[in-house]
This record gives structure tokens, sequence and C-alpha cells, in this order.
């Protein structure tokens, strides 16, 4: 058994007993490559870190500066087995516990003051071929620019999630998971095929579940809550298997999505040149091509596309789409994709450039800026009304506020995402065809919050004004994103709609996720400001 991921080769074997694993299971060695002998090296952890330890500062906070937390200690762990013993020291000894793998989350979650045992995952990146399960393996600590590079240097396959490379698989899955190639193969949990979570009965005894996707599985409900019911709810996921459904080769290199170069063309629009009413045209242009081009089974959802209009101070505006090199009709899909986007615009872009590049290309991947941030997000179900981009308009023109960093992203979804039933994963969002992401983010000290997030907050509420400042589901909008959560939907402040956060996020499918939380989770041990419920 070889295991690639950032530590090096890793070698184990499975331990026994009751599903419990190491941090290393079986697994094979890439298709392209010969047997390997195999290598052992020390087990990684657990490290417990306190305050005082000159390692501390660095490891009680994640990637949204504005929040630091105040733990009596972080553990960092290397197996399945790790997390057990340190949860349950933690239940033991009633202190308050969250898991942190990328530390990506985009709100306070592993960092408010009652936290005081945070179980640290970065260290679990184990990338693999399971040949025992017919799947690939992922740690919860590996990002996902390593998970798309170990996959395609092995086995020339990818799953399709989010383009941010810095970004943990350990949040990143449990919420759905999406990114440019999910129009044309679904969202990440659409692949996922087995979890292993460490849970807490209630007596307070941590234990470890593999849970799958087959129907006689017992504990296939718990497996259905992490394809979209959000991370740090029900438990730690130690590893996520993959394997896309219906797939029954033994080939490693046909279990998930086959992946190659991409051809892309890249407009840009200087903000000096913008008008009103071109803004006004391009995007609606775009929103209306995503509604009309994003049906299951229609040719178009091989081209995946964002439209991000950047802040007036960041000085442009930003058009970008592509298509798999290797498909015969994607040079005339993409032309007529920009000329119907570009029509009637009257603005000459200042780039308007067009490559083809490999896989692993560093420009087809992008990262946060470091600091301070505000986030929100919304589905679109049909294209923003005028009103809707009008207000876009004001906000992104307003020359009064400055930072290069705020933004609203439009990126195409739909397609074969659409094609799943909304009961059939936890991630509910499945007749939508744009998700958008709104943000403020890069600035550096506390007395910049009250400008950005005033920014932000306000453009989302006038946005949907008519729906209580939130994106309530109607014929426009779609509800919200929970991989990307907002406490604001729980404010009444902000959120003068009635309709409560939940339904924003999980819609129909909130009462069966409070019912496997009453389950898995009686004690409610895996909580957050946005949390899913015990039942009443």
């Amino acid at each position: 058994m070889t295991v690639y991921n950032r530590r090096g080769f890793l070698a184990g074997a499975a331990a026994a007993g009751a599903g419990l694993a190491s941090g290393v299971a079986l697994g094979g060695t890439p298709a392209s490559a010969g047997t390997t002998g195999t290598r052992c090296v020390p087990e990684f952890g657990p490290f417990v870190v306190r305050p005082g330890d000159p390692r501390f500062d660095s490891l009680r906070s994640g990637h949204n500066m504005r929040f630091t937390g105040a733990p009596d200690q972080v553990t960092v762990v290397g197996s399945a087995e790790q997390v057990v013993d340190a949860v349950g020291a933690a239940v033991a000894a009633g202190k308050r516990l969250v898991a942190r793998s990328g530390g990506h989350c985009m709100e306070d979650f592993t960092t408010t003051s009652d936290v005081k045992a945070v179980v640290d995952l970065s260290q679990m990146t184990a990338v693999y071929h399971d040949a025992r399960r017919g799947a690939f393996a992922v740690e919860p600590g590996a990002l996902v620019g390593e998970v798309a590079e170990t996959l395609f240097k092995g086995w020339g396959v990818m799953i399709p999630f989010t383009g941010c490379a810095t970004v943990g698989i350990g949040g990143h899955i449990p919420g759905g998971g999406y990114g440019f190639f999910s129009r044309k193969h679904g969202l990440s949990v659409d692949h996922l095929n087995a979890v292993e979570v460490v849970t807490v009965d209630a007596t307070g005894r941590p234990r470890v579940i593999v849970a799958t996707d087959s129907p006689s599985d017992p504990n296939r409900d718990l497996f259905w809550a992490h394809t979209g019911g959000g991370a740090g709810n029900f438990g730690i996921v130690t590893r996520y298997w993959f394997r896309t459904p219906g797939v029954t080769s033994t080939d490693p290199t046909r279990l998930l999505p086959r992946t190659g170069n991409q051809r892309a063309r890249l407009l840009m629009w200087s903000w000096d040149a913008m008008t009103e009413q071109a803004f006004t045209t391009l995007v609606g242009n775009y929103c209306t091509w995503y509604q009309n081009n994003s049906a299951p089974g229609s040719p178009a959802v091989n081209l995946w596309g964002t439209l991000t209009t950047n802040h007036r101070s960041a000085g442009t505006l930003m058009l970008l789409a592509g298509v798999d090199e290797s498909l015969a009709d994607g040079q005339a899909m993409l032309d007529a994709h920009f000329a119907a986007v570009t029509d009637g615009v009257g603005v000459e872009p200042m780039v308007d450039v067009q490559e083809t590049t490999p896989w692993l290309d560093p420009r087809n991947w992008v990262s946060d800026p470091a600091g301070r941030q505000k986030n929100k997000t919304a589905d679109l179900r049909r294209s923003y009304t005028p009103a809707q981009i009008a207000t876009l308009w004001r906000h992104l023109s307003d020359d009064s506020y400055y930072n290069p960093n705020a933004l609203v992203n439009i990126t195409g979804f739909g397609g074969r995402i659409n094609s799943v039933a909304s009961g059939a994963t936890a991630a509910v969002h499945r007749d939508s065809v744009l998700r958008v992401y709104f943000t403020a983010g890069g600035w550096s000290s506390e007395y910049e919050d009250e400008a950005n997030m005033a920014w932000v907050r306000n453009l989302y509420r006038e946005l949907y004004q008519d729906t209580g400042g939130v994106p309530v589901p109607n014929a426009v909008n779609g509800g919200a994103f929970i991989n990307y959560p907002d406490r604001d939907l729980a404010d009444p402040a902000w959120n003068t709609s009635g309709t409560p956060w939940h339904t924003l996020y999980y819609r129909d499918n909130y009462p069966r996720l409070q019912r496997i939380k009453k389950r898995y989770d009686p004690r409610n041990v895996f909580r957050h400001g946005l949390s899913i419920g015990l039942p009443s």
C-alpha cells in the first residue's frame, strides 16, 4: 500500500475492531505505477498545545482574522484513534469542543469564547486509492489543491470542488462542495461513497462509525447528513471515500471523472470605461445565458464560467469561461457564450485573451486574501431583475467606499447538479442556475471592520429588500449556501423576512437533519452559531 500526502509516503494497516481505523487504511498504487515497496513512518501526534506555548497563537485562529479563539488547548491529531481520545477527554472534562481542518470557516464557529478544546485535523492529509473499498480515500486535513494534484498525477481523475486551493476538505465536503466543473459532473458530494465519523453517544462515549451510501447500511442517514448538512453538526469526519455512483470498474482511473487541459477565455473591463448601461447589459446577459443554458443534459453544461464584478476600487471587472480542450465543439461553444454575454455592452474590454492551460497550471487556482472578512451567498433560479442589477451597480460603483478585495462573484450552476432530486442529498439546492458570492475581505485592522461590513451587509439587504433582506426562495431566489455561513441570516436585525435561517440553507431537508442530529449527537456536543438544532 502506498499513500500520498504532503507529509510524504505513508504506509500502514487497518486497525481491528468495530470499524475503528487508523489514520491510514488499506489502499493501492497508482494505475500507471508499478508495485512499490512500503515505507513506514511514525504516526503524527497527538500534540497538545496550550497557552504559553510559542505554537499556540498560530493554532487558535482560522482564516478569517476577525475571530481569534481562546481555548484551553489545541490538540493536533494524526488519526481517527487520536480524535476519539481527544473528543473523549474533552467531553469527560465538560469542555466545549470543535474541530478544524483547513480553517476557512467564514464565521466564528471554531473561535467563540466558550470553545475550550480544539481538535486540529490539519495534519491528517492522506489521499490514496483504497482498493479494499474500491474508492479514493481522503483525510480531512488535505487541502483542495493537494487533493486535486494527487488525484490528477496518480490517476488523471478529479472531484468537482472549489477552485480555492487552500480550503480544507474536512469543512468543504459536508456542506456539499461545488466548483466550475459541477455543471458537468455535479457537486462534490455527488461522488461521495462513504464517511468515517467520530460521534458521541448519549452516555458521552465517542466512537468511530463508517457510514456509506448503501441503502442497506444502518448508518446511511449519517452518510446522507454529510452530503450537504454542513460541517460541525454531527461529529468529526476523519476520512472520506469518493467514487462516482454507478461505476463498477476496479480500475482506479475510472472511479471518478476524468480531466485534462482547459481552453479558457478571459475578458477584463476597466471600471473607468464602464457605464451603468453597459454594466446592466453585461450582468443581465450573463445571468440570462445561464438561465437558458443550465438544464441537465444540455450540451452547454460542458461550459463553466464566472463573472467577477469587483468594487470600483479594484479597477476592473472580469468574465472568465472555459471548456475541456478535448471537446469537439468547445471553441464554437466558447465563442457563442462570449458573443451572447457581451452583446450590446458597448464597452471594449481592456484585456481579451484565450489560452489552453494544463490542469495543474497555477492560473487555474485562486486564493482568498488573508485578513479580516465578511461574506454572504445566494442562489439564483433566474436572472436578477433590472432593479436588483441597479442595486449592484450602486454599491459596486460607490466612490465613498474603498476596498479592492470587495466584490460580487456570480458563478455558473445547474446542469448535472440539478439532475439530482432535492431530497436525495442533504444539499437541497438542485434548482438554481447561478451561485452568487458577496465579500468584503482582506482588510487588516479592527477599526476598518465597520465600513467593510456595512458595505457588504447593506448591499445584500438592499438587493433582497423585497424578501426581507435575505434570498427567500421564490421565482428568482434559491436560498443560501451553508459553506459560506452568515450569522446575519439568524439575526432579525438583518433578516426581517420571517423565514428562519435553516430554511434558507436546508429548506425541506431540515427536519430530517434534526432527526439525524438527535440519533448521532443527542448531547449536542457538535454545535456552532448556525448548527443543526435538536428537534423539540
